[in-house]
Parts: C-alpha cells; sequence; structure tokens
C-alpha cells in the first residue's frame, strides 16, 4: 500500500523547493533503487505541472565503488562531457540519496575519489549555478540503522523534518538573518572549542526549503584569514565513506594548521590537502530545523539539528562568498544544545542549544 506521505514529500519539493512550471527541463538523480516510490510521484508531478522533459537516473553505489578501485589514470581524468552538456539544458534538478549502506565507500581508493571530485567538478558547479536544484534523501532500512532507529521511526523522522510549512519557517528565519547581516565578530564557547572570526560585510543566507530538504540553517562564512582558535566537533560525521569522530581543528589566519580525529588523523589529514582552500573555511551555518535534534549520520539532516552550529572546511558558496575555493565542501556539525555560548558581537545569540536574544525566541522550538 502507498504511503501517502510520499506524495506529499514530492509536492514539497515539486511544487514549493524546485518550483517546476511548464516548458522545464528536468532531471530527477537517485543514488539507490530503494527510493524508486519517490521517483515515480517526481515524474508523475513534473508531467503534470507540464515540464516538457523529464529524466531520471538511477546509481548503485556498490557499483560506483569498482569505479574509484579499479579505474587507471586515463579513465581517472576522461571528462564526461555528453553529461555537462545535459546538465547545460537542466532548468530542475531532483538529487536523491536512497543508500541502504553510508559505508559502502568505506575502503574504496580515496585518491581516485578526490581526483574524481576534481575531475568532475563543473558539472557540479554547472547544476548548482545553473538550475534550481534540491537535494535530499528517502527513507531506507541501512539509513534508519545508521540513525539508531527502526525504519518506521526513521520514515515519521524524516516525513515530519521534510514536510513543514516552510514558508512559516521561512519567515522566522528572517531575525536571524538580520542579525547575522549586522554582526561584525562571531565568537563560539563551549567545550573543547573557543573560535572566533569575522563575517563582516558577508551576507546571511535563509536555507528555507529550496535548496535542501530537509532544510532549516541560516549560513554565512568567515572572512577567509579572520578566524582563530580551535573547535572539537561533537556530531560525528561520513566523508567519501568513512567516519570520524571528534574532529578537533586549530586555527591561525584562517588556515587550519592541525586537524586530529581519534584514529583517523591521517585520513583527515588526506582530505584537508586535497588542495589549498580544504584549509580554510567557506561556511559557517546555525542549525534551526525544529523536527531535527539528534545526530543521524546523515549530513542533511545534522547539520540542521536545532542547537548546532557548522564550520564547514572548503568550498564557498556563490550566494556569500568568501573567496575560498576547494573541491571540499566538509560540513561538520557541534551541537551547543546543553554545552554552548554563540556571540555575535557583545550579544549573547544563543545559550546551551536555545536562542536567548530578543528578536530570535521565536525561532525556539515548543518543546
Amino acid at each position: 500500500m502507498k504511503d501517502p506521505r510520499v506524495r506529499q514529500f514530492a509536492e514539497v519539493l515539486v511544487n514549493y523547493s524546485a518550483r517546476v512550471q511548464p516548458g522545464d527541463v528536468v532531471l530527477i538523480s537517485c543514488a539507490g533503487l530503494e527510493g524508486a516510490p519517490l521517483v515515480k510521484e517526481l515524474y508523475a508531478l513534473c508531467l503534470e505541472k507540464g515540464a516538457k522533459y523529464v529524466e531520471y537516473e538511477f546509481s548503485i553505489p556498490d557499483i560506483g565503488r569498482y569505479f574509484y578501485n579499479l579505474a587507471n589514470p586515463d579513465q581517472l581524468s576522461f571528462f564526461p562531457q555528453h553529461k555537462l552538456d545535459f546538465m547545460k539544458q537542466v532548468d530542475v534538478y531532483f538529487g536523491l540519496s536512497a543508500a541502504d549502506n553510508s559505508m559502502v565507500m568505506a575502503q574504496a581508493n580515496q585518491k581516485s575519489m578526490i581526483a574524481w571530485s576534481k575531475v568532475v567538478r563543473p558539472i557540479i558547479d554547472q547544476r548548482v549555478k545553473g538550475t534550481r536544484w534540491v537535494v535530499t534523501r528517502y527513507p531506507t532500512h541501512g539509513a534508519a540503522q545508521e540513525a539508531r532507529m527502526s525504519l518506521d521511526e526513521y520514515e515519521d523522522y524524516l516525513f515530519a523534518a521534510c514536510c513543514m510549512d516552510w514558508e512559516e519557517e521561512s519567515k522566522k528565519q528572517d531575525a536571524l538573518k538580520a542579525c547575522v547581516d549586522a554582526a561584525d565578530r562571531v565568537r563560539i564557547k563551549a567545550s573543547d572549542t573557543d573560535l572566533s572570526f569575522s563575517i563582516k560585510g558577508l551576507p546571511g543566507i535563509k536555507c528555507d526549503g529550496r535548496l535542501n530538504i530537509p532544510d532549516g540553517e541560516v549560513f554565512t562564512a568567515p572572512v577567509r584569514d579572520s578566524v582563530e582558535g580551535y573547535i572539537t566537533y561533537n556530531c560525528p560525521t561520513v566523508y567519501q565513506g568513512k567516519e570520524f569522530n571528534n574532529i578537533r581543528l586549530e586555527f591561525e589566519k584562517g588556515r587550519i594548521v592541525k586537524a586530529t580525529s581519534p584514529g583517523m588523523d591521517a585520513d583527515l589529514n588526506r582530505i584537508l590537502d586535497t588542495d589549498e582552500g580544504a584549509r580554510y573555511v567557506g561556511e559557517f551555518a546555525i542549525g534551526v530545523n525544529p523536527k531535527i535534534r539528534v545526530p543521524m549520520r546523515n549530513i542533511l539532516f545534522d547539520e540542521k539539528i536545532f542547537g548546532s552550529i557548522h564550520f564547514t572546511p572548503g568550498q564557498a558558496y556563490d550566494e556569500c562568498d568568501n573567496g575560498n575555493r576547494s573541491a571540499v565542501h566538509w560540513d561538520m556539525v557541534k551541537i551547543l544544545a546543553g554545552d554552548g555560548e554563540l556571540w555575535f558581537d557583545d550579544i549573547l545569540i544563543q545559550k546551551d542549544g536555545r536562542f536567548v536574544h530578543g528578536p530570535l525566541l521565536g525561532l525556539n522550538p515548543g518543546d
């Protein structure tokens, strides 16, 4: 029997997030076959909305692993021009992940993964800059296991976090954007964390269900060379198929000068040495989704945890460009709930994961 929430989810993505219009060219790309129910609903809705062409594709991560392990230098350097040519025609892009094993790339050749990410960067850039794109997740047994939930519990959690009144959430974020726009200095104080940086002249950007679902953050970027201090992230993060915990970064003049993660120092520093920009930060964000409260080992959810921040080594976004360029964009999450202070200039914005500054109190969940 169909779950009616899948149709509701698709309606949010098509009508609100991507705003599909008559005449649009649409690409629906799904990693994992378990996402077929959502692909079907998206496909039907896009046709109903009058899209002139809708293409869908499925990839299987376990097959992709063979490429990283077996590809020779010529294969790793071959640029798939046909993919870029088609992406230039695409108006709307839906990116779905329905993988049943987040660790499928854990033992894949990391050097090949880094090399390939550089090769295909023009396609990603075209998608980000040239389409109305949205990326999301579809509930699978593997994702539920990662979140330490049953599939039923995970489905309830996912649909609650995604199928919200995003227009109302967008209005709530206006006050936080205004505070970001007005601030010069940011300081984050928490356990094994004392970090300061400038955001002067860099705008606050609302993330209100347009590009990511689930959504719920306001981001900006640090002035590239202004970051000083240290931060220890307390949310697990999976990057290039490997799980990292308790990552600790030390900064001097904006650059990561020391990076550690228990048992994973070499892998961590290898990623941060991908290019010069990987050791600088391209994004600072505050998570405000009231339905996301605990880590799920899924960055699309974890970076939106209410009472968290993420401080991201790598590429800056065009909407808030501090000049940092990198093939890496690694959202690392620090949960401040119960332990932490967030300051804008001399104003305490958030304490222990709840907003305490008057204009922002409406963002706090009702609990």
